[in-house]
Formats: C-alpha cells, structure tokens, sequence
C-alpha cells in the first residue's frame, strides 16, 4: 500500500535517513529505532514538513512526494505528534470538527462524522463540548487520535502516542490503534517505545538505527532479531 525506495534525508552533514526501502502493508504497522534513529524525520517526510535529498513515496499509487504539503490533509495524510496538539480551550468537538473540515467529506456529515470518531475513540463517556483542558492526559490523548481518524483518513501516523501513559490506559489505547484500520480503511503507522503496545496492535514492524533500516517482517520475529536487541541495548 506505502512503498518507500531509496529515501534519503540530510541535515548539513547528518544523515538522518539513509537509503530507506521498505513497504507497509495494509492494516498497522509498527516502525520503532532508538532515540534519533530517524522514525519522526520519515512522519515528517510523509506529512510534507521535510524535503528528501532523494528517494520516492507511493502511497496507494499516489505519488506523495510530489503533492503539496497543504494538499496532503485532504488527500487523507493524518497524524499525531509527540507533543499535544489539541487546543486546550475548544472543545472536544470543536478540535475534531476542525480537522474535519480538511478532509476529503463536505460539511453535510461533519457533526455525524465527528461524533463517530469520539464515540470510536473511547470518549462516549466525556461530553462533546467539555473543554479539552478538563480532560485527564489519557482522554486527550484520545483526543489527538479522534482527531486523526475523523474524515476517512488513508493514512494514519502515530507518533509515540501512548508515551507517559499509565499501564491501564496505554492498554485501552491499544484497542483504539487496533480498530482503526477497520473503522477507517487508512492504512496506520504506529511509532513507539513501548513493545507491549506495538506488539499488541502491529501484525509487522521495522525498525529503524542511524538512519538506517536494520530489519522488517513479523513483529514477533523483529523484536527477536539479534541486531534489533543490539540497536536497543547497546550489547556486543
């Protein structure tokens, strides 16, 4: 569904990706690597804040590189970020509507639409016009993933979204991350360092050092993988 050939990507005289040739798949796949190794620079490749120095991106035949960034969002490029992005003095609804409003669907559907997406994230228990600063750092991060999903996404990448979380809730994350490719039909990248949860929702995973891609396949069989192990605790 995604094929990355030959993706390269320079700051000055770092590397951050180098020579990146893999394809996702359907369904949702998990891209993990140490700090740096280089996941977040490939998010912000697809989503069109960084320019590659080469290499091609086909997404569902699409050439993605050669779409303008601003075009990507209707298209049905979505993501979350490391750091929160919803605005904590809107509502819940409003900050769903808000993406809604650059997607592919008119304005017919929208209340509809962005009210299946808080019902499928799990927030049919938090009012729709509660402000998102009331809301506890578990359901707004909920929040970022309705407001990924809102709009028939094709893509969907996530960024380290179950970082901080307490065990409890990372587990109910996990049931969301798992839906969304039924629920959607987009195609969900899952970045994060936590194994239980790519392992809970990530038929595959790579794994991405340096830059570099150093394994693919079954995520089992990848967390297995004595390079990955080398990658992630530094042992000879």
């Amino acid at each position: 569904m995604i094929e990355v050939t030959g993706l390269t990507v320079r700051y000055g005289g770092v590397t951050s990706l180098d020579d990146m040739s893999l394809t996702f798949e359907q369904g949702t796949c998990g891209l993990i690597g140490p700090n740096g190794a280089g996941k977040t620079t490939f998010f912000n490749v697809l989503s069109g804040f960084v320019r590659p120095a080469a290499g091609t991106v086909r997404a569902f035949g699409v050439d993605l590189l050669s779409m303008a960034h601003f075009r990507r969002a209707r298209w049905g490029v979505r993501r979350t970020f490391q750091t929160e992005q919803a605005i904590e003095e809107l509502s819940v609804f409003d900050n769903v509507a808000m993406v809604h409003e650059h997607s592919r669907l008119g304005a017919a559907t929208r209340r509809k639409d962005v009210l299946d997406a808080i019902e499928f994230t799990g927030l049919a228990d938090v009012a729709p016009d509660a402000k998102v600063r009331t809301l506890t750092a578990g359901q707004r991060r909920l929040v970022e993933v309705a407001r990924a999903v809102v709009g028939r996404p094709r893509l969907v990448l996530l960024d380290e979204p179950a970082a901080g979380l307490p065990e409890v809730e990372s587990s109910r994350l996990a049931d969301v991350i798992r839906g969304i490719p039924e629920h959607t039909g987009a195609l969900t990248i899952l970045v994060d360092h936590d194994m239980s949860l790519v392992s809970a929702c990530c038929a595959t995973t790579a794994v991405l050092d340096f830059g570099k891609l150093i394994a693919s396949g079954p995520t089992a069989a990848v967390l297995r993988n004595d390079g990955v192990i080398r990658a992630y605790l530094g042992v000879a």
